[in-house]
């Protein structure tokens, strides 16, 4: 016991080592986290896929394409990190890269033991992109079901789930996962898919509209449809079949598993049409009824799947049927399921041979491939299982089995090991060829190593050796198991050589060794055995040779040297190959020869043997037998070797012989098998097989038996329930497999039999024959053949009866009959089925007897053949007989009913509810409410109208006809910005209705319909002159704006460059324009179109003209010259390019002159030529020429060609210029002498004569030309001799020079021989002057500068032969250097004029002017220059820009910077350069180009609101000189924090810009900021958009400040409840105010307006936000010229309506969300009529007539007041208020349930918010008496605080209305209808008299003549005023604030101005820019005192 318990750790211990030693070893790669088959990622994000795996060692992870290509980082996309991550880095749009974006992916993991790669990863990168859905609407017959569906753009179709779908009531349905909402059984569902399905529509389901919510699967972002879906329910007129849409059939769905879904069947009929669901059996057409439960439901015709199966998949039928008839839809539905895949067994350890195999297990759903890999490559194999025979150690590795489809795919890994050791064989040591003599001993040699241990064998000539005679064989083991193996041959002969081999197997592998071993001798063909070849086969043999040297090899046969044909081939080395073995010519005996070099000879014989191996054909089965027959099969070997073994098998197997079965021989190559009496047992495969020698054949043969049917279920007769599943069995067998088929009769007799038709869905035939009738039917009755057919033996059949037990039956159970009223009615019902029959009658329900008769119907019934039928009679119809009569009928099997609809019939009455749903400028859309149809459905409405102007019943009036089902119709070919009259009259059967009320209409405006007229093109310099009219009046379609002119280059393929030219009024506009900054003589086309509010019209013809000729932009091109002569060279050139002469070239002007001096005009000449060439003469003698030409035209000459070089030719030169004759002792002279001034070419020498006095010839001595001097010695004393000095050039000898006489003396005074001189030398250079003296004595030499001894330093020094040394010549050296020599005898001066050549000194720079693209600036030189300036060189640089520069002619004292950066600061300087270098850089001159930021506009021409979106008009903003670069838009919800960008990089192309998905009904900040090269501008605007009804909304709260605590939190709870502050505040201010109003009118009266108040205040506080606009939020925008506060007097309006006074004293409101809503003028009888009540009193103030009162009404008649709608009180200024804490207007409560008004959340409403350019703290508590401010006559003076505001008169600041508009008041300003402005009222003026005062200022009197008529009217601000034009001209608007002052005062004090100021103090505000404006000033007139200018009217 105690020994075994110490075994048992100890085996413990071993297994933990195994283990521990099996963990620690080798392990392939196998992945740990695989990536996902699919992708999706959003460009804003961006994403990271990660891939992991394990093994040992650990595997490199890296990632591929899918093409297999290696995927590397690409900067800012695509980044691969070694952990085997990829990351996708966000990028842009326009950075996006398909090849990068939208890949296939693969990661690979490898290691020392194998690869592996994942699935397929479908990465794809998402761009955000603006989408919209939308929802169509869907016609649906009334009683059927109708599905919505969400369309969706194709890009995002993938990415955007439908969530939920809203109705326009608000309702909200959602998707739920069983397709429905609180169950399948509400009316509304929200199916899985996203459809909305709704059932059972009505009629009312058509007023209704339905719209869709998305949600995006990336970004999260959800939106609601842009548009909203409607049913158009149509109502049955009759009975029809079910009808299924087109393309409904054969539709497919896919379906994930567990996920739900839904199949559609859309068929539509009357009656409401019953669905049924089948599926089909797979692989057959049997189907079986849908099987419906909790998890597969069926709404209406959907079919809904909870959790979605793979046993789901398959094919579906729905059968939609009626009582009129039936049709049938299929549907294909695909169960997706997540692939997966695994292999058994994952690893495994195989030795080497043994077999192996992996089996690949995989699930999901399609499959549709399956693949095997290995180290991650395709290894051809498509099965699961995968089997190795026997493996080897190329088969470890790591093998994968994948799984695809189309959507996905799956693998699994498995590892191969090898077990044990696994070395083939290798051969370490071997043996090399050699030769050797006869007789000496050798042994060879071969070595090899393997696991298991080789086998070594050794052969001769390819026959193996073993230990014989003199050959030995001895084997032995090495070191390291290698074993050695030796081949000892004793006294070599020479017929031992031959080929050696050893060969060292293992059943791992083999190798082998092979090498000739000769042996001196004479040749020897070793014998050959015979040799067997299988014909059709390659036959190889080496013939056995021996001996050496051996010359040739050769084969024979037949005495013929082979090769005879292109099948043989023969080797040097013997070797004889045969392809393709035939026995007729290739079996014989051949002959191997071998010879040496010495002619000796041997040869052997070789025996070929060609085998055939067998071949078949079999015979008798060729046709099909019929049973009983006999049948003989014979099988004949044509070919092959006897003796033959031939055999027979059946279905693969040995046929066993019996006595129907048995075989016979027949002869050596045949043999019969013989069948008597076959059956259908004996159709099968029989094969007959043969062998020989050679091989073995089989052939296959099919034997068919047929069989006649035969029954195997007969048919009987059968009794059904009607509507019951008939199911009738008819089976037969047989073969061919008999058809099955039924008929039925077609009478009632059993004959005439007919195919049943395939039509009738709900009949069927199985495969089996059996017979199935759905819901079988009377109908179904009759007797039925069933026929069972192969075409063997006749046809089996048989009849039956099918008898339907069926109840009564109505084919109709509805109908409708209608009767005119007055007129008798018959209804008959008729009922058929089983006798006997009762039919009886009901009346909404109440039953009718025949036995109680009526005066009014009597009943009466009959039996008919197959039923029975009755009919109730009516008299005399009346509107009470319209009701639903039912007729019963009953029999022993069940009954039945039928309704009939009688339906007493008159003509409609009128329609009412008129509506105008849309209009545009050429249709109205009219909707209207049905009136009573008189029980006769309306068959058309006729729309009658015709123009306001014109009569209803003139010709003029047009009618349009529609069907009565529609209530909506468009009328077409109207006339934009025409007002017409319509009415509506419906029709019956019965007649017409009256007509309907009249409405008014005035279309809208459209773009011009034709383009402007007249088109004129004059052409400019660089520009086009434009002339044009505006197109015909009819033509117009409303007011033109302006027009667009584009211009383009002729021919181009460019599209228009457009340039806008707006104005306010078509008949004084001046229609032209010039287009500049053209190309110069280039031909344009030229369009001009009209423009209006709604867009621009056609275009004109296209006009063409050139513009005005310009200079050439381009000089001549390929400019040369060519030297004639010394003095001539000839130029030519060619043209400039033809796209550059810019005009007509004239001809050309060459400009030349010698090259030094080519930087001096005066020097260069100039040629004229109109050809290409010239010929320059009368030029300087070898001159180098600088050449240059330019092209001139009508516009001027163009610019230089570059400059050609040329020389003229050298000529004898010139005599030298100037010789001197110094004697220099008794026997020598000194000549000396200068070269000549123009020497013509290159001195080649110069020839020095001198002649004794009386001599003849001359003697000559000739020099270099680098001297200029020459010592003529040997002279005799006291001759005279004469010298001079001839100049040689290549051409000759030039002339002599002067000749000079001297004579030699031992006397020399001293003198000069070097001569007067100008040496010219440049900056910084080394100057040497000469002077060479002679004399005797020695003269002394001496030097000055400018007449002063010079004294030598550093630089300067005399040389010992008397020259002056200068190093580095300095400007300061200039000047003139005289030299001196002396001696006793005389003394002699030469001078030396230095002119240095220095860079030019510093020019000056000076501005001339500058623009907003050009800055001209004036160079000046300095004066002190002394070298010829070349030119100068411009530098400048923009602000933060690079520094750039030009050249400028020296001519060019200015010059123009053109394309500077507009309204940028610049800094320019200058350098001027010469023939020596630049100089030194002028002072920096720093300017600005002109221009300045962009200036905004104001928002009532910026932005254009709707409910979720709002327009900006991007062309409004003024550049301020300088283009606009870009615009930055950024919008945020009102008092939120954060900005959403709609645009950072916006391009002012476009003219206007949307930002979409904005909440209705909501108040926005919205920030624009234009950049140009001056600034940018940044302009805040707060806008609220439109409600869902296009109406707008109230002004917003406002929000306690952040410093402030929120004191409205702080409130006791029931303080902020409105409904009873408001009525609180309101009453109490009421009362106030009627209080203050008496007490002030009583005063006022007393006092006669003698009191006037002067405690006004000013405004000291600067405002808070001093670029914030409150212009939308305040109601008004001040004048850009004036501070002053708000308008007290805005007409605004939290209604979005403004006021304006209409003719005759009536008041009309205009809104933008409906313009219909109107101050209609009522009379007091009217008023008491419809508001039973007695009116209510007119405004204060405003005149009315005894019958006149006025009443804000609403679309419908109702009284329209908004709810928390502000109104103000007259004479309370609230606005006035900065805090806003006590607001002095009455406000409307919130609208109560189902009212509809607009709601707000905040509990109180203010006009102003607290923050606003005016406002400051004040105290919320009432003021002292003292301070407080009281107004007379009809003001108010509840105000509670000190109203300041700034001093009219101080206009610095602005620029603070960088966008303002005047729009607050005055008889100029303009009425505003646009539906996208808020809070902003204008008023056309002037307005009549009577009202316009009343209504500006209450009950004020009107200020005294005097006052209206000592000055003019001021002008009205030019229409879209903005900053730029207040900087050019300031406008004298008056603030509407002075409405606040006491009119009556105006009138006493005439010295006083409205403000309280003097009046002659305020005239000179009033006229500060009279006389600029006083040219476009209108003069308006006064009319009883009406209107005081600039007056704001208060409603």
């Amino acid at each position: 016991m105690g020994q075994t318990s110490l075994e048992w750790p100890l085996l413990g211990l071993l297994c933990l080592f195994f283990f521990a030693a099996a963990d620690t070893g080798l392990q392939g790669p196998v992945f740990v986290l695989e990536p996902p088959n699919k992708i999706d990622f959003s460009n804003s994000t961006g994403t990271v896929v990660e891939c992991a795996a394990r093994g040992s060692p650990p595997p490199r992870v890296t990632w591929v394409r899918g093409d297999g290509q290696p995927v590397d980082d690409v900067t800012g996309l695509r980044q691969v990190f070694s952990n085997g991550t990829l990351r996708f880095l966000a990028f842009r749009a326009e950075d996006y890269r398909q090849e990068i974006h939208a890949q296939v992916y693969r990661c690979l993991a490898n290691n020392s033991e194998g690869s592996v790669v994942s699935r397929d990863v479908h990465v794809r990168a998402v761009v955000a992109q603006q989408y919209s859905a939308s929802v169509n609407p869907v016609y649906v017959v009334a009683g059927n079901a109708a599905v919505l569906r969400c369309e969706l753009p194709s890009h995002v179709a993938d990415l955007v789930t439908v969530t939920s779908w809203v109705d326009g009531d608000g309702a909200v349905f959602f998707r739920s996962a069983g397709g429905g909402v609180s169950g399948d059984d509400g009316k509304y569902l929200v199916l899985p898919s996203g459809e909305l399905h709704i059932r059972d529509v009505t009629p009312e389901d058509g007023l209704k509209s339905f719209r869709c919510r998305t949600v995006h699967r990336l970004t999260g972002e959800t939106r609601l449809s842009a548009t909203e879906g409607r049913l158009v329910v149509s109502e049955p007129v009759s009975s029809g079949a079910p009808r299924v849409p087109a393309g409904a059939q054969g539709a497919t769905f896919y379906l994930r598993a567990a996920a739900p879904g839904a199949l559609h069947c859309r068929g539509q009929g009357y009656p409401a049409p019953v669905f049924r669901w089948f599926k089909f059996e797979e692989g057959s057409s049997r189907r079986r009824p849908v099987q419906l439960d909790d998890r597969v439901r069926q709404v209406a015709g959907t079919l809904i799947i909870r959790e979605a199966r793979v046993q789901d998949s398959g094919k579906y039928l729905c059968q939609v049927n009626n009582t009129v008839g039936g049709e049938s839809v299929e549907t294909v539905l695909t169960v997706t399921a997540p692939l997966s895949s695994s292999i058994t067994p994952p690893s495994q350890v195989v030795d080497f041979g043994k077999p192996a195999q992996f089996t690949c297990t995989y699930k999901g759903n399609p499959v549709k491939a399956l693949y095997w890999m290995k180290d991650g490559v395709k290894i051809g194999h498509d099965e699961p299982t995968l089997s190795i025979r026997a493996v080897t150690k190329s088969d470890k590795g790591m093998y994968q089995c994948f799984v695809i489809n189309d959507q996905e795919s799956a693998q699994a890994t498995a590892e191969l090991r090898l077990g044990g050791k696994f070395d083939p064989p290798a051969l370490v040591e071997t043996f090399e060829a050699r030769q050797l003599e006869p007789g000496i001993s050798t042994h060879l040699k071969c070595a090899a190593t393997g696991d298991p241990t080789p086998e070594i064998t050794w052969f001769i000539d390819d026959t193996e050796t073993t230990s014989r005679d003199r050959f030995q064989v001895s084997h032995s083991r090495g070191p390291a198991g290698t074993v050695v193996s030796f081949l000892n041959v004793t006294s070599i002969l020479t017929n031992d050589g031959g080929l050696f081999k050893c060969r060292a197997a293992s059943k791992v592998g083999a190798a082998e060794h092979q090498a000739r071993i000769d042996v001196r001798g004479l040749p020897h063909v070793k014998p050959m055995k015979k040799m067997s070849v299988v014909a059709g086969e390659t036959l190889i043999k080496t013939c056995p040779v021996a001996g050496y040297p051996i010359d040739t090899i050769t084969w024979e046969m037949n005495a013929r040297v082979l090769p005879r044909d292109a099948r043989q081939k023969v080797f040097p080395n013997g070797t004889l190959i045969i392809t393709n073995v035939q026995r007729q010519s290739d079996q014989g005996t051949y002959t191997c020869v071998a010879r040496s070099t010495h002619g000796y000879m041997a040869r052997a014989n070789l025996e070929v043997l060609v085998m055939v191996p067998p071949e078949l054909a079999v015979y008798g089965a060729e046709e099909a037998l019929n049973a009983g027959d006999d049948v003989s099969l014979s099988c004949n070997a044509f070919k092959g070797d006897t003796p033959l073994s031939i055999s027979w098998t059946f279905h693969g197997k040995q046929l066993a012989m019996d006595r129907q079965l048995s075989t016979q021989p027949v002869g050596p190559r045949s043999s019969y098998l013989l069948i008597r009496d076959v059956s259908h047992g004996h159709s099968g495969t029989y094969t007959c097989r043969a062998r020989n020698a050679a091989g073995e054949a089989a052939v296959a043969t099919a034997l068919v038996v047929r069989v006649p049917p035969r029954w195997i279920i007969e048919p009987t007769d059968k009794e059904f329930a009607l509507s019951s599943t008939a199911e009738i069995q008819c089976k037969a067998d047989g073969f061919p497999k008999p058809r099955m088929a039924w008929k039925k009769a077609a009478g009632s007799r059993p004959e005439d039999y007919r195919a049943l038709g395939h039509s009738d869905s709900s009949i069927q035939v199985r495969d089996d024959g059996t017979l199935v009738i759905n819901s079988i039917q009377k109908r179904d009755e009759g007797y039925y053949l069933c026929e069972a057919d192969n075409q063997i033996g006749p046809t089996l059949s048989a009849v039956i009866y099918v008898n339907v037990q069926a109840p009564p039956h109505f084919e109709i159970k509805l109908r409708n009959q209608t009767a005119r009223l007055g007129d008798p009615a018959v209804l008959v019902c008729e009922a058929r089925g089983e006798q006997p029959i009762t039919i009886k009658w009901s009346r909404n329900g109440a039953p009718l007897s025949a036995r109680e008769p009526s005066p009014r119907y009597t009943i009466r019934q009959q039996k008919t053949e197959g039923g029975a039928s009755s009919d109730l009679s009516l008299q005399e119809t009346s509107r009470r007989d319209s009701a639903t009569y039912t007729c019963v009928a009953s029999n022993p099997f069940g009954q039945d009913n039928t309704t009939i609809n009688l339906i007493v019939q008159e003509k409609p009455e009128v329609p009412f509810a008129i509506k105008v749903l849309n209009k545009s400028g050429r249709s109205v859309e009219l909707s209207w409410s049905a009136p009573y149809n008189g029980n006769s459905d309306i068959f058309q409405y006729i729309i009658q109208y015709k123009k306001a102007k014109d009569e209803w019943d003139s010709k003029e009036m047009e009618r349009v006809v529609i069907p009565g089902k529609m209530e909506i119709v468009s009328v077409m070919d109207l006339r934009p910005a025409t007002a017409y009259q319509m009415r509506i009259i419906a029709e019956n059967e019965v007649g017409p209705s009256e007509p309907s009320e009249v409405v008014t209409i005035v279309t809208s405006e459209e773009p011009p319909a034709g383009p402007p007229t007249a088109v004129v093109v004059e052409p400019l310099e660089r520009g086009l002159l434009v002339t044009w009219k505006p197109p015909s009046d009819e033509l117009l379609n409303g007011e033109v704006l302006g027009y667009y002119v584009g211009h383009r280059l002729s021919n181009s393929k460019n599209s228009f460059s457009f340039q806008t030219f707006e104005f306010a009024n078509e008949a004084t506009r001046k229609h032209q324009v010039s287009i500049t900054k053209l190309e110069e003589f280039r031909e344009y086309e030229v369009v001009v179109q009209a423009f209006n509010s709604q867009g621009s019209g056609p275009q004109s013809e296209e006009q063409r003209q050139f513009t005005a000729e310009g200079v050439p932009s381009a000089p001549p091109q390929e400019i040369t010259c060519r030297t004639l002569t010394s003095d001539s060279i000839r130029a030519s050139w060619t043209p400039p390019p033809a796209g550059a002469t810019n005009g007509v070239i004239r001809g050309y002007k060459v400009m030349y002159g010698p090259s030094s001096t080519w930087y001096d005009d005066s020097t260069i000449d100039m040629a004229k030529s109109t050809s290409t060439e010239t010929l320059l003469t009368g030029l300087k003698k070898y001159t180098e020429y600088n050449i240059t030409v330019l092209a001139y035209t009508g516009g001027g000459d163009g610019p230089r060609s570059r400059s050609a070089i040329c020389r003229t030719e050298e000529d004898v030169p010139e005599a030298p210029a100037a010789i001197k004759a110094l004697a220099m002792s008794s026997d020598s002279i000194l000549v000396s002498w200068r070269q000549p001034e123009n020497p013509n070419g290159i001195i080649k020498r110069y020839t020095v004569y001198f002649m004794e006095e009386g001599s003849r010839e001359p003697q000559m001595h000739r020099v270099t030309p680098f001297q200029q001097s020459y010592r003529a010695s040997g002279l005799k004393k006291t001759q005279n001799y004469q010298f001079w000095v001839n100049a040689d050039t290549s051409m000759g000898e030039g002339p002599p020079s002067n000749k000079v006489t001297v004579t030699p003396r031992s006397q020399v005074p001293a003198r000069i021989a070097s001569f007067d001189d100008e040496l010219t030398v440049n900056f910084q250079q080394d100057a040497k002057l000469p002077c060479l003296a002679v004399g005797l004595p020695q003269p002394t030499i001496a030097w000055h500068r400018d007449g002063k001894p010079f004294q030598p330093n550093d630089r300067m020094r005399i040389m010992p032969e008397g020259s002056l040394q200068i190093r580095g010549v300095q400007r300061g050296d200039r000047g003139e250097y005289s030299c001196i020599a002396k001696n006793q005898f005389g003394q002699d001066t030469v001078s030396h004029k230095l002119v240095v050549q220095a860079p030019p000194y510093p020019p000056e720079v000076l501005l001339i002017g500058s623009s907003n693209n050009s800055i001209e600036v004036r160079l000046k030189p300095d004066p002190n220059d002394s070298v010829p300036l070349f030119g100068f060189t411009l530098h400048y640089k923009a602000a933060f820009g690079e520094w750039e520069t030009v050249q400028v002619p020296k001519k060019a004292r200015s010059f123009t910077l053109e394309s500077p950066w507009c309204g940028t600061k610049h800094q320019i300087y200058a350098t001027a350069f010469n023939g020596v270098g630049p100089g030194e850089q002028s002072a920096v001159l720093t300017t600005r180009t002109k221009g300045q930021a962009p200036t905004m506009p104001p928002a009532d021409r910026f932005l254009r609101i709707q409910a979720k979106s709002v327009e900006l008009h991007l062309n409004t903003w003024k550049n301020g000189g300088c283009p606009i670069l870009y615009f930055v838009v950024e919008y945020r919800k009102r008092f939120e924090t954060e900005w959403t960008t709609a645009s950072n990089a916006l391009t002012p192309d476009k003219s206007s810009f949307m930002v979409m998905d904005l909440e209705p009904a909501t108040w926005y900040d919205l920030r624009a900021t234009a950049h140009n090269n001056a600034g940018s501008t940044q302009a805040e605007y707060l806008f609220a958009t439109l409600d869902e009804e296009g109406g707008t909304v109230g002004p917003p709260l406002v929000r306690p400040g952040a410093d402030g605590d929120d004191w409205w939190d702080q409130l006791p709870a029931w303080l902020p409840d409105l409904n009873v502050l408001v009525p609180t505040a309101c009453g109490l201010l009421v009362l106030l105010v009627g209080l203050c109003v008496l007490c002030v009118y009583l005063g006022s009266r007393n006092r006669n307006g003698a009191q006037r108040f002067k405690d006004d205040a000013q405004y000291t506080q600067p405002p808070p936000h001093q670029n914030r606009l409150y212009n939308e939020e305040l109601g008004y925008i001040a004048p850009p010229n004036r501070k002053l506060p708000p308008i007290p007097g805005s007409t605004y309006s939290t209604l979005g309506s403004q006021v304006k006074r209409m003719p005759g004293g009536a008041l009309s409101v205009y809104g933008p969300a409906n313009p219909r809503h109107q101050y209609e003028e009522l009379t007091q009888q009217q008023y008491q009529a419809t508001y039973g009540a007695p009116p209510r009193p007119p405004p204060h103030g405003v005149p009315t007539s005894p019958s006149t009162y006025y009443s804000v009404v609403g679309p419908n008649g109702e009284e329209e007041i908004a709810p928390y709608a502000t109104f103000h009180l007259l004479g309370f200024r609230e606005e006035m208020d900065p805090s806003g804490e006590t607001p002095a207007g009455c406000q409307t409560m919130a609208p109560r349930p189902g009212q509809h008004g607009r709601q707000m959340s905040a509990p109180a409403v203010r006009t102003l918010p607290r923050n606003t350019r005016y406002s400051q703290p004040v105290n919320p508590l009432p003021p002292p008496a003292h301070q407080a401010r009281a107004s007379l006559g009809g003001g108010g003076g509840g105000s509670v605080f000190s109203p300041t505001y700034d001093d009219p008169a101080r206009s610095d600041d602005e620029a603070n209305y960088n966008s303002s508009q005047y729009s607050g008041g005055g008889p100029y300003a303009a009425l505003d209808d646009s539906s996208s402005r808020t809070g902003t009222a204008r008023r056309n003026g002037p307005e009549p008299a009577a009202a316009g005062w009343a209504a500006d200022c209450g009950s004020l009197p009107p200020p005294p003549p005097s006052l209206l008529t000592d000055e003019p009217l001021p002008p009205p601000p030019p229409p879209r005023a903005s900053l730029d034009d207040s900087n050019t001209s300031q406008q004298t608007d008056t603030s509407a604030m002075e409405c606040d002052r006491d009119q009556a005062l105006l009138a006493d004090s005439p010295q006083f101005g409205k403000d309280g100021r003097p009046a002659d103090e305020t005239r000179k505000l009033l006229d500060s820019d009279k006389e600029s404006n006083e040219a476009r000033r209108p003069h308006g007139t006064t009319q009883n005192g009406a209107l005081v200018p600039y007056d704001t009217v208060n409603v």
